[in-house]
């Protein structure tokens, strides 16, 4: 049993731990959708709900997804300042991000079917 003042630090951990294995997956589904510079990847994952993924991570990711082979980035003329760097998905990032999502796809499927229905007993909440 977790301890009622350690549920919530256990909750955003848990929290965290879910978005470290699909953000990826998500930042691909984002540039399969429309070509987007850093800024535009924040604000688009964040108008999703994923409100606690900022630049300090989205911009590495895009750095090792790049060296994978993933996205490629193009500099473009900015209209408000600097030239930026738009990224876009590959050919090999589409295959990767197709696989990824059928493994996602069936890895939720299971846990939803796992916990489906299922209500605490008053024998499990030993207090």
């Amino acid at each position: 049993m977790i301890p009622p003042d350690e549920a919530a630090g256990s909750e955003a951990d848990r929290q965290t731990q879910l978005l470290r294995g699909a953000l990826d997956m998500c930042m691909l589904a984002l540039l399969a959708k429309e070509p987007a510079h850093g800024y535009e990847l924040v604000r688009r994952l964040n108008a999703a709900g994923l409100e606690a993924v900022g630049y300090g991570t989205v911009y590495p990711l895009l750095t090792r997804m790049r060296r994978l082979g993933l996205v490629v980035d193009k500099v473009e003329d900015s209209p408000t300042g600097p030239p930026r760097k738009v990224y876009a998905i590959t050919q090999e990032g589409q295959g990767r991000l197709t696989a990824w999502t059928r493994q996602w796809t069936r890895f939720t499927d299971t846990i939803n079917a796992t916990i489906a229905d299922v209500e605490p007993s008053a024998s499990t909440d030993r207090r």
